[in-house]
């Protein structure tokens, strides 16, 4: 689910883009995009890093073309930026796809990313600290029926 959506209920065109970015960061990963430290989080720190083809799902082995590989991660992380406005339109990504040689812009950071995270917030699930989860100055609070 896009950011714009989750905390704001708004959707376009760009929620989608979002959503197909998360799917190829899965495929590539070969892990869902469910766990507490998101999958987009681990491949934007490891493209900071220089080190993306490290999320490569293990089973693949050797077995790929690296190019086309950091192509799809470098499109996945373009489609999950944190502002619907810098990701690309589904007509860009298709042309990205579609022409290997052409220079793609430097992603900005994705949503969601936990900025200052303490070893406790690391430690605890959300459910132990009451629900509370700090994003930036920003709190997003986690209601469970009695």
């Amino acid at each position: 689910m896009s950011p714009e959506y989750a905390m704001q209920g708004l959707f376009s065109v760009k929620s989608d883009v979002y959503s197909f970015g998360i799917l190829v960061l899965e495929m590539i990963s070969g892990r869902k995009n469910n766990s507490y430290y998101q999958e987009h989080q681990l491949a934007w720190n490891l493209w900071k890093q220089d080190k993306a083809l490290t999320i490569v799902d293990s089973s693949l082995g050797g077995s790929f073309d690296a190019r086309e590989v950091l192509l799809c991660i470098h499109v996945g992380i373009l489609c999950v930026q944190e502002l619907a406005t810098d990701r690309p339109t589904m007509t860009d990504v298709a042309f990205m796809f579609s022409n290997l040689e052409t220079m793609l812009p430097s992603p900005n950071q994705p949503a969601f990313i936990f900025r200052e995270l303490n070893h406790v917030r690391e430690s605890t699930p959300a459910s132990a600290r009451g629900g509370v989860v700090s994003v930036d100055d920003d709190t997003i609070t986690l209601v469970h029926a009695r």
